[in-house]
């Protein structure tokens, strides 16, 4: 059913899947070429076709790839219809919005040929482990937009795409018993959606001792999307859901950016854009080095996208291979940074991972969050069926000291519930400065 809505709403996903099988059957010398093609064809087109992209240029080279300007949020913040490149309006394009996880939401557009070869590369990584979108029936762990319309609008879309969607802004107890008992009446083939809610799922599970394959023995496969998917909790996934767990990265004003790959990579996307890892002045880096994720999508003429800042650091595996290119690292969000009192500064996803390694083992805690306040002031909040103890929260003091290396003032809240973004999302560090 999803080729088919795709298809009833305008967008060409047969000849966009003709297109990617076109692409994966290159060799070596073809894929190296049909980048550097690609990316001057749509770099050529955004000059000729968007004065938005040529102002943003200005009056600086364009035949010198790395030194084209990088593009980032704050400067994509005029009103869409100034952004669209002629010939392209609200009436055929197709437009969204990101979630705004990162305190920056953008509003966008993909010309229609774009949308489909997004979803074409989507059906072809779900494909990698032998899942079937237009059949398979979907478990979707998401938010989903709370205004009538944009509800409805969802609601329909699942209808349409074989996926019955689990509302994550209730995980309360009674709401997972409530889940538990949808799983044992349907034939879910896959749960998708965000890590965090899933591992909140599972972490229910695992408590009241239900064994999930023996109420849904259809179940083979867990997906995880748009929040770090941490070792531990990949660990907890596959032994309480007892199925793989395949982590996603994306995009969705770009594209699927890496996907676990049945042979262990976490494979990039190269097929419909290009990649790169950029240090603090735009230079590119080699692979094995960390740095921002920039990428350029290859085919959205309705909108320019060439070398735009998403906001993430990762690293490249060094061992990469063009037809097998793998995203060797993913260390977290560019702005998730903790600014100390004498000016050191500490990625804050590494910050949540010293504590989480203190109450990961033989802990109460759920969920937890570490918030910025001021330099010298940071909260921890957590759910938990109880209170840490004085020993517990001791050792959380203790090491977040020897983390930081100097005084600051931590206290350690518990709350009934996570404030979660409007579309769901759980950020796990939040800087207030």
């Amino acid at each position: 059913m999803l080729d088919l809505s795709l298809k009833v709403n305008g967008y060409p996903i047969k000849r966009a899947i003709s297109v990617l099988r076109a692409i994966q059957h290159q060799g070596e010398l073809e894929r190296s070429g049909h980048l550097h093609r690609r990316r001057q064809s749509i770099l050529n087109y955004h000059l000729e076709n968007n004065p938005f992209y040529r102002d943003f240029l200005g009056s600086g080279p364009v035949n010198d790839w790395d030194k084209l300007p990088v593009l980032t949020k704050a400067d994509l913040r005029l009103p869409l219809s100034k952004r669209l490149s002629k010939g392209f309006g609200r009436h055929n394009v197709h437009i969204h919005k990101t979630s705004g996880s990162s305190g920056h939401p953008l509003i966008f557009a993909k010309d229609k040929f774009c949308h489909a070869m997004a979803w074409a590369v989507n059906q072809n990584r779900f494909g990698w482990h032998g899942i079937d979108q237009n059949k398979d029936l979907q478990a979707r762990f998401y938010g989903i937009p709370l205004d009538w319309k944009g509800y409805q609008k969802e609601r329909l879309k699942d209808r349409l795409s074989s996926r019955y969607r689990f509302p994550i802004f209730d995980l309360s107890d009674q709401k997972m018993e409530e889940f538990v008992g949808i799983f044992a009446k349907r034939p879910f083939v896959y749960i998708n959606g965000y890590t965090s809610s899933i591992v909140l799922f599972a972490k229910y599970l695992e408590r009241e001792n239900i064994q999930i394959k023996s109420l849904c023995p259809t179940l083979t496969h867990c997906f995880v999307t748009s929040e770090m998917l941490f070792d531990s909790d990949k660990e907890l996934l596959e032994r309480v859901l007892q199925v793989p767990v395949i982590n996603e990265y994306g995009a969705s004003e770009l594209d699927l950016i890496a996907f676990s790959h049945p042979d262990g990579d976490f494979r990039l996307n190269n097929e419909t854009q290009y990649v790169e890892i950029l240090d603090e002045n735009d230079h590119p880096l080699p692979a094995g080095q960390a740095g921002r994720i920039v990428i350029t999508n290859f085919y959205n003429w309705a909108h320019p996208m060439i070398r735009y800042d998403i906001g993430d650091t990762g690293i490249i595996a060094p061992s990469t291979h063009i037809l097998r290119p793998g995203l060797d690292q993913l260390i977290g969000r560019t702005n998730d940074v903790a600014i100390l009192p004498d000016g050191k500064r500490v990625p804050g996803l590494t910050f949540y991972y010293v504590t989480k390694s203190l109450i990961e083992d033989n802990s109460p805690v759920e969920e937890f969050v570490i918030e910025q306040h001021q330099a010298d002031v940071f909260k921890i909040l957590y759910t938990s069926q109880r209170d840490l103890d004085r020993s517990e929260t001791k050792a959380i003091e203790g090491a977040i000291l020897t983390y930081l290396g100097q005084q600051v003032q931590l206290s350690i809240e518990r709350v009934e519930v996570m404030d979660r973004s409007r579309r769901g999302k759980l950020k796990q560090f939040i800087s207030y400065l």
